[in-house]
């Protein structure tokens, strides 16, 4: 009898069980369920990081001073300008999209040399000096070293410029290198930008403002009591540099330059903010 009860118990605890499993079993389906949901979502977020990573690997990324009107400025929150404009071609023709980095003028061919950019665009001039550091692409545009000075300056040509004039230029530009072979660096003061040398220039602190053309144009425009003198500094190509080791960068930089000047790109994009009846 005892054993028939023990036989009864078993039969019991086996048919709870079947239907516990049988319970649970409807449950566990419906968390594999989720859990397959959750992990697909998972592995779905984690390719669009990866895909993430691959656009930001493939962006080309370009170092510039947005103080430089009309070539590279700011304006409201975007990055406008000539540079701005042409260096966005470029990355187009190479299948890449074009990372901004705004950084001080002077410390853009250190971060190309170094990679941490790949390129430099910046109404840039080609010079010796600069060339023992990087690259340096075909030229796109020309640029013209201009003089700022007061409406009653007694400076009224490039020729009055000596060694006791004292001038102002932005820092690490070819108008502070120039100036400062040319007159001496001590009647040389280099501002972090070209609105701060004009700003210099509007008090007194200095007599003239070295400066690039087309950001002397804007300047005097924005300032009342300032003239462009009517002889120029000097005359210069501006080009893009790049790194001497990234070769490859600097073949396709140049050939995207040359489809963008044979079809009319490079030309137009000067010609919306340079037109030409008002060079």
């Amino acid at each position: 009898m005892n054993n028939l009860k023990r036989l009864a118990a078993l039969a019991l605890a086996l048919c709870m069980s079947t239907a516990m499993l049988t319970a649970c079993g409807g449950s566990s389906t419906g968390s594999v369920s989720d859990d397959s949901t959750e992990a697909s979502e998972e592995t779905e977020a984690t390719q669009d990081d990866a895909a993430t990573q691959e656009t930001d690997s493939e962006a080309l990324v370009m170092a510039t001073n947005a103080t430089f009107p009309p070539y590279e400025y700011v304006e409201g929150s975007e990055y406008e300008g000539i540079d701005v404009e042409i260096a966005g071609k470029i990355a187009e023709k190479l299948g890449r999209t074009l990372d901004i980095k705004d950084v001080e003028f002077d410390s853009i061919i250190g971060g190309v040399q170094s990679g941490k950019y790949d390129m430099g665009m910046a109404g840039m001039t080609v010079t010796d000096e600069r060339k023992q550091s990087v690259n340096f692409s075909e030229s796109y545009a020309t640029g013209i070293q201009s003089v700022i000075v007061a409406q009653d300056s007694e400076i009224a040509s490039v020729d009055d410029l000596s060694s006791d004039t004292r001038i102002g230029v932005q820092q690490g530009t070819t108008g502070d290198i120039y100036a400062s072979d040319d007159y001496g660096a001590d009647a040389v003061t280099a501002f972090k930008n070209g609105a701060d040398a004009t700003q210099a220039l509007l008090t007194g602190k200095v007599d003239c403002v070295i400066i690039d053309n087309e950001p002397a144009k804007a300047f005097v425009a924005a300032n009342e009591g300032l003239k462009i003198l009517d002889t120029s500094y000097t005359e210069e190509e501006y080009a893009i540099c790049v790194s001497k080791e990234n070769e490859e960068l600097l073949d396709e930089i140049n050939g995207a330059l040359e489809e963008l000047k044979a079809d009319g790109s490079i030309d137009e994009i000067i010609e919306k903010y340079i037109p030409s009846d008002a060079q």
